[in-house]
């Protein structure tokens, strides 16, 4: 399996780069997009367990966008072979600086590149 092939890096590296504007300008209609509609999509947050597309759509209708804003402090897109890649990222939160992570795992579907399972945290604040 060849790791990192250069066209799928890009690939995936762009995906990721329109989820993270999607995310910051709370489209929720790219974010819906860039997530594979099926009941097997995961995602699991700071306070919420999400399983299969209908629970994550929801919550991204409903989501408190108030503290949103943030900076990715180290990036990490890894590809495995052409059809698999994963994200990982930290980053910051732009209001009190609370430093958070987030994992990705991304698949060529037929439609395109799309997260199938999800993983965000926030660290604890620091003292």
């Amino acid at each position: 399996m060849e790791i990192d092939i250069p066209e799928t890096l890009a690939e995936v590296t762009a995906a990721f780069a329109r989820y993270e504007a999607a995310l910051m300008a709370n489209d929720v209609v790219v974010l819906n997009e860039l997530f594979w509609e099926a009941d097997k999509t995961i995602r699991y947050g700071p306070q919420e367990a999400l399983y299969g597309y209908p629970e994550i759509a929801g919550y991204r209708s409903a989501r408190d966008v108030s503290d949103i804003a943030r900076e990715l402090t180290r990036t990490v897109i890894t590809t495995y072979g052409r059809d698999h890649a994963t994200a990982f990222t930290e980053y910051r939160r732009l209001s009190n600086g609370r430093m958070g992570r987030q994992s990705q795992t991304w698949v060529r579907m037929p439609e395109g590149w799309r997260v199938v399972a999800a993983h965000v945290s926030l660290l604890p604040p620091s003292p």
